[in-house]
């Protein structure tokens, strides 16, 4: 049969790492047309469930060019930044020029062969430490990182580029993602990764010795950090959503994802302990440098004018997915990606 969709080509960048994965399947199952550009410095070939694979780095515009020149693509999907926030304080420059720099090689490319929709991964790390939660898109935007600084100079490059040109974005903020695909083909794959989730997980399997915990004196019930976690995939539909109003003609605008409510560090825990059903042992560490004590997205926004419903909002179901993952890449090691 002749799907809609299948007339739509898609760039996504970063594709090939743990949320883009995610959002090529949800792409892939609706029979969106994907390329993914993806230099594999944290991605994997084999969690490309969907499209094409081109393996080349957004700092090379001649790769680029070529791309673009050849494929045609109706919209672009940009993932492709760095994330930790610590090593973005250690080394800020590794962080403005794949972030800022590589974002902007992306919209200058969009904008000479007429790619005019573009949806970018952005932060709720753009708030910086929040004076009021949850917090709403409107929010000041004062970032306390490079990391998210980056991710500020982009929202205002796109928020330029569609004033001076027929380009329109939408810039989704990500609150704390989590989890893994249900079937359990996909995940957070990163040896090094910083989720707490994930970190706890490898905790429970022996990986680490202990699991810290941060600061446990903060202005909350129990005195540790609350975070609003949500599901991949149900930021993977967001995607879709958003990408679907582009479609229609919609015009620029920025959503935060999360579910609006959050969870303690220590109730993560507790729930990685119930979950696994393995008692991990847990040190109990000074605060860390600009840790907001509370961060939960206002997502009524995005569920109003996208009539974004998530599927997954629960905790358990975010853990268990995430822990099959984790079971599978560690007992299977010639499938770890």
């Amino acid at each position: 049969g002749c799907n809609i969709n299948a007339m739509m080509k898609v760039l996504v960048t970063g594709g090939a790492g743990y949320i883009g994965s995610h959002i090529v399947k949800a792409l892939g199952e609706r029979q969106y047309e994907i390329v993914v550009y993806d230099n594999l410095s944290y991605g994997h070939p084999g969690a490309v469930l969907y499209g094409r694979l081109i393996q080349g780095d957004l700092a090379d515009q001649v790769l680029l060019h070529d791309v673009f020149r050849r494929e045609r693509f109706d919209a672009v999907i940009h993932m492709s930044a760095f994330i930790v926030v610590d090593e973005s304080i250690r080394d800020p420059l590794k962080y403005y020029r794949n972030n800022f720099v590589n974002a902007l090689n992306l919209i200058e490319t969009c904008l000479q062969y007429r790619v005019y929709a573009c949806i970018f991964s952005s932060t709720a790390a753009v708030y910086g430490i929040p004076d009021k939660v949850p917090v709403t898109e409107d929010s000041p935007l004062l970032p306390i990182n490079p990391y998210g600084a980056s991710k500020v100079m982009v929202e205002q490059a796109l928020h330029d580029v569609s004033i001076s040109a027929p380009f329109r974005y939408i810039s989704l903020r990500y609150f704390n993602v989590a989890g893994a695909d249900r079937l359990t083909r996909i995940g957070q794959a990163r040896k090094d990764a910083t989720h707490l989730i994930t970190v706890s997980l490898r905790t429970a399997l022996g990986k680490n010795n202990y699991l810290d915990i941060f600061g446990t004196d903060y202005p909350t019930p129990d005195g540790t950090c609350i975070r609003d976690y949500i599901h991949v995939d149900d930021l993977a539909d967001a995607h879709i959503l958003a990408l679907e109003y582009l479609r229609k003609g919609g015009g620029s605008a920025i959503y935060n994802c999360g579910y609006g409510h959050g969870a303690s560090v220590q109730e993560v825990v507790n729930r990685v302990k119930y979950v696994t059903g393995i008692d991990f042992p847990v040190r109990y560490a000074d605060r860390r440098p600009g840790d907001p004590p509370a961060l939960i997205a206002d997502a009524s926004k995005i569920r109003k004018e996208l009539g974004w419903t998530p599927k997954h909002d629960d905790l358990d179901y975010i853990i268990r997915t995430a822990w099959e993952w984790e079971k599978k890449i560690t007992t299977t090691p010639q499938t770890h990606p």
